[in-house]
């Protein structure tokens, strides 16, 4: 039994001494060697360490293999602690150890044996030098001493043979060598060409993000992200990391999570397979991974693939317009705050069709650039070469934040500008639109609207070109065939309001909490469709100058209210609730091929539903109004019916609603091949069929039947006692205790066939599909134009329901040849009338030429000064959009603009005060007013010092009533202007009434009446505010105590000034002007 326990000892030993991570035994071999033993030593050593005594009779191979395990037990490579702990000396098993036992006791024999292991051991070592370099280094670094050099090979320890198993390789990121998969390797050579896109990959029946990608999606979808390499270059700081991170979606979430990332500002890529198993595995790459690439990117410009408008953050603002806007500018002249910049705009609404440009010159504070982001609100910006810091420090503010005005985050894309990029972008635009100019050579309209394209500006050719160039990338350049939308911004049929306006005048969003409840938009969206709601917001932001096209609207607003009640609004308005989806954008997806078959037939169906109702109205005697636009857009409906309904005629409702591609065509008008894959499906399906027979003819039964399990089809159950009679060619695919089921080499083949077929059939069917969206298409113009009818009418039914509230009157509109004038009986805030639970109280003013051409408003603080002009200016742009009004009546001249200066604000962004905020926005009211302007002064001057605020004030007052000579609300707290105003004749002093009274306390108390009297206000009463704002009691006496002392100073300076003008009056030297000078400063005091 001594054997056996001896090898259980030599199996102790190598378990107490520790291999190296890497089996570098040589490396240690320095440090590791023990101190050189006395005979007696050694002679203990090989009694504790003698291996089992081999028969010497025993075969060459079973002594190598003896061999070779002793070698295995030799080669035990020390650790660097090991070899300077004397605790572990003892159990300490070397080469040199083990060779001396070995030839104590085997004498001659056994050296021989030494010097074959110590030549492999030798060998094995040179190949390991030669493939991972010298070990000293190694050894160093590890074991933080030194060691000699491996130059001795006599007591190198040997290597690890092959019967161990290889330590594990590193590789580097991204190398082809077997670390990454196939399908990654696919993934990084699509993801090198789109570094700014977020992946989405299809792999098999799941969506995966991989990368950084995988850690975005993770947080903004949350969902969980494997961890692992998250950059795409061979990185060394991931060498250690063998997978990409890696983050799922199932398949059918994909347009959620797509939606969401869009909505997040991220630009999104789906990564499909373009082939199926089926076709693949008869295909040449049956043995390469699924060949996938790039079908879909999104942004949230150009993001058309869903019903529906991008989720926006709650109480994020005011939606965007959902606007793709791309700007370029070029210095044109000066410099500081004499610089002017000439600018192009092109914006595209992707989701409608709708094309805006315009190009302009704009000055140092770049209030234009600003007005037409205001109105636009684009969610996306391309940006082509350098901006000026000035545009760019505002472009980077009304966008940069995830609340800004345009109610989200905007993505901004840049491309360069070269300095030959207006002549390669004529020709770029030119080359573009030659095929449709030939197309539309027979038709004069197309080729007007073609040509006049081709005539624009080149800033705005520049941009056109930069904006087909990016929608190239998202498949929507024929965009731009609907020229028909190509719209100049600056139509001059329409009232622009700048963005200080829109802001100041609350009419897309509050300027509280910046949402949209409680702005003018608010107050008159009474649309039920999507469309409609989009149109009436153009509307509000582009008051009419014509008095033709207001008086035309005025009537369709009036016609609909006097019929309220009657069949034909009633129907128009069940119509409309009814109307449920999208049908703007909906047309629009079908232009592009994007459109899904439930999506197809309902967009259908509701068009037909639209078209079926006013089908016998094709013209306008036959409608059951009067109004000229009600008429018009009731006929602009039917024309579609005969197109909608031959489209319809073709569909198979039930698998439409099943999105069933198989049958989506009514049988009659499917093409050849759809029917000649159908028949070789039928086909195979019959021949499988017929093969029962001869597969029960095999197993010696009468017949067989088929039967499906786990979603295998074609299985043949066959009974496990009557196993005997399957032939061996039969595949077994699954079975019971009882039965096994199987496959016949027939079954193979024709299931084989049958699937190809039905790939084949498949494709077939899609391209189809895509043929009846391209012949939708052509019918684009006639469905556009229904649509933008019936967004009219909502836009006037909801005009409507705004007139019948309680108040509301029709505007009056004078002739054009009357002087400007404004006049309102009893006019309210149409805002604060829905918002304050005690109602507003009315006020009546007028503005005429030539007097009083403006009004000087004082009064107390919070009396109702700015709500008063407010109120004023949105009346005018009520009446202006074609509403009625919230007053007992308002007669006006149409005016050209609304310019307001409000409220105290800096603008940090640009590096300007809030001084020069008040004066710029100032100096661009006086450039741009006209006579028949309104202009709003709310406290001008108030950002400065008394006196130089007093005297811009009273400067800007005296300019605009006598040089510009337009309509003016002038509010201040400076009651010096009161005299100003009385030396003009065109000035009229008017005030917020209000009444103050001593209180119980001892306080003044003031009562605000919130009404428009004539007169001034000779106090503010500042310190009213004051209390209502709870400032410290001690505070306010203190105030009052200083406000009683410098009034006082201020009476006594007054009374002896009117005193030496007294003398001087009365004197010898006195004349008429010392007289009047007098009156003045009694009436002062």
């Amino acid at each position: 039994m001594a054997p056996p326990s001896e090898k259980k000892q030599k199996s102790l030993t190598s378990f107490f001494t520790p291999k190296t991570a890497n089996g570098l035994a040589a490396a240690f071999q320095k440090q590791s060697q023990p101190p050189i033993q006395s005979p007696a030593t050694q002679e203990d050593a090989s009694l504790r360490k003698r291996p089992r005594e081999e028969p010497s009779d025993e075969p060459d191979d079973q002594r190598t293999n003896g061999a070779k395990k002793k070698k295995i037990e030799i080669e035990r490579p020390s650790d660097i602690d090991l070899a300077s702990s004397a605790r572990a000396e003892r159990f300490l098993h070397t080469e040199s150890t083990n060779g001396s036992a070995e030839h104590n006791s085997n004498g001659d024999d056994d050296a021989d044996v030494d010097a074959e292991t110590r030549r492999i051991n030798q060998e094995l070592h040179r190949k390991f030098v030669k493939k991972l370099g010298h070990p000293d280094a190694m050894a160093g670094r590890w074991g933080g001493g030194k060691s000699e050099p491996a130059g001795d090979d006599d007591n190198v320890e040997g290597e690890d043979d092959d019967d161990e198993p290889p330590p594990p390789k590193t590789k580097k990121k991204g190398s082809k060598t077997g670390k990454l998969t196939p399908m990654e390797i696919q993934f990084l050579d699509i993801k090198r060409k789109h570094m700014d896109t977020l992946l989405i990959m299809e792999v098999g029946y799941k969506f995966r993000f991989f990368g950084e990608d995988a850690r975005i999606a993770a947080k903004e979808l949350s969902i969980v992200c494997i961890p692992g390499k998250m950059r795409y270059d061979e990185h060394p700081s991931e060498a250690h990391l063998d997978r990409f991170a890696s983050a799922s979606i199932p398949v059918h979430r994909l347009p959620v999570h797509a939606k969401r990332l869009v909505a997040a500002g991220h630009k999104v890529g789906v990564v499909r397979q373009i082939e199926t198993a089926a076709l693949k595995k008869v295909g040449d790459n049956r043995n390469a991974p699924f060949t996938r690439k790039l079908t879909n990117l999104y942004t949230k410009g150009t993001y058309v693939d869903e019903v529906g408008e991008l989720d926006h953050q709650p109480d994020s603002g005011a939606p965007s317009g959902g606007y793709l806007l791309c700007l370029t500018e070029t210095k044109a002249k000066g410099w500081g705050t004499d610089e002017r910049v000439d600018v192009g705009i092109i914006a595209v609404q992707p989701a409608t069709g709708d094309i805006i440009y315009d190009n302009f010159e704009d000055g140092f504070m770049r209030s234009e650039i600003e007005t037409r982001l205001l109105h636009i609100s684009p969610c996306e910006f391309l940006i082509v070469g350098e901006l000026t810091k000035g545009t760019e420090k505002l472009v980077q503010h009304l966008s940069g934040t995830s609340t800004n005005v345009f109610g989200d985050r905007s993505r901004m894309e840049r491309v360069p500008r070269s300095k030959t990029m207006a002549a390669e972008s004529y020709s770029h635009v030119a080359q573009f639109y030659a095929d449709k100019v030939q197309q539309a050579s027979q038709d004069n309209k197309a080729s007007a609207l073609l040509d006049k394209v081709l005539k624009l500006p080149e800033p705005v050719t520049i941009c056109l070109s930069a904006m087909i160039n990016h929608l190239k990338e998202y498949g929507l350049e024929h965009i731009f065939d609907l020229t028909k939308y190509f719209q100049s911004f600056t139509t001059r049929s329409h009232m622009l309001l700048n963005g200080t306006t829109l802001e100041s005048l609350e009419v897309y969003r509050n300027s509280t909490d910046h949402v949209e409840k409680g702005s003018l938009f608010w107050a008159l969206d009474k649309t039920h469709t999507k469309f409609g709601r989009r149109l009436l917001r153009k509307w509000v932001g582009r008051p009419l100058l014509h008095v033709e096209q207001l008086q035309a609207r005025l009537q369709a607003v009036e016609e609909m209210l006097t019929k309220q009640s009657t069949a034909p609004v009633d129907q128009l308005e069940k119509l409309l609730v009814h109307t449920r989806g999208d049908l703007e954008r909906s047309l629009i997806r079908i232009y592009y091929g994007k459109c899904t078959r439930p999506e197809l037939v309902s967009v259908l169906q509701t068009l037909q539903r639209i078209g079926t109702q006013y089908a016998r109205m094709e013209t306008a005697a036959d409608t059951p109004f009067d109004s000229p636009l009600i008429n018009d857009a009731i006929c602009a409906i039917p024309r579609i019916l005969p197109s909608v309904t031959s489209h319809l005629e073709k569909i198979n409702y039930r698998a439409a609603q099943d999105d069933d591609r198989y049958e989506f065509f009514r049988e009659e008008h499917q093409n050849e091949d759809i029917q000649d894959h159908q028949m070789n499906i039928a086909h195979v399906e019959y021949e499988l069929d017929q093969h029962r027979a001869v597969a029960a003819e095999k197993i010696k039964k009468k017949k067989v039947e088929y039967v499906t399990v786990a979603g295998i089809e074609y299985l043949i159950e066959v009974p496990n006692t009557d196993i005997k009679h399957v032939p061996a060619s039969w595949a077994k695919i699954s079975g019971t205790k009882k039965v096994s089921r199987f496959h016949t080499p027939e079954v193979i083949r024709f299931t084989t066939e049958r699937d190809q077929h039905r790939e084949s059939l498949a494709a077939a069917c899609d391209k189809s599909f895509k043929d009846l969206l391209a012949t939708i298409s052509s019918d684009y113009q006639p469905l556009r134009d229904a649509i933008s009818a019936l967004a009219s009418l909502d836009c006037l039914l909801s005009l409507a329901k705004v007139a019948a509230q309680q108040g509301y009157s029709k505007p009056t509109f004078l002739p054009d040849d009357t002087e400007p004038t404004i006049s309102i009986q009893n006019g309210r805030h149409p805002i604060a009338e829905h918002t304050l639970e005690s109602g507003y109280i009315p006020f009546t003013t007028t503005l005429a030429h030539p007097a009083p051409l403006a009004h000087l408003i004082t009064g107390p603080n919070m009396g109702g000064k700015s709500s008063f002009v407010r109120a004023t200016a949105l009346l005018v742009l009520l009446a202006q959009i074609g509403s009625f009004v919230p007053a007992d009546g308002i007669q006006l001249t149409l005016c050209d603009a609304i310019h307001t200066r409000a409220g105290a604000r800096d603008n940090l962004f640009a590096g300007e005060s809030t001084f020069m905020v008040e004066v710029s926005e100032t100096a661009r009211i006086l450039r741009s007013a006209t006579p028949r302007s309104l202009v709003i002064l709310d406290e001008l001057g108030r950002g400065t010092s008394t006196h130089d605020g007093a005297a811009i004030a009273q400067a800007v007052l005296q300019h605009v009533v006598t040089e510009i000579k337009c309509l003016t609300l002038f509010i201040t707290h400076y009651q010096n202007l009161a005299r100003v105003a009385e030396g003009l004749d065109a000035v009229k002093n008017v005030h917020m009434r209000f009444t103050a009274e001593k209180g119980d306390d001892g306080e003044e108390e003031i009562t605000f009446l919130y009404e428009v009297a004539e007169g001034v206000a000779h106090r503010s009463y500042g310190l009213n505010v004051a209390r209502l704002a709870r400032l410290p009691k001690k505070v306010l006496d203190l105030a009052a105590e200083k406000s009683s002392e410098m009034e006082h100073g201020m009476r006594t300076r007054r009374l002896g000034g009117a005193a030496r003008i007294l003398t001087q009056a009365v004197s010898s030297n006195g004349t008429a002007d010392h007289l009047d000078q007098l009156i003045a400063s009694i009436e002062q005091l």
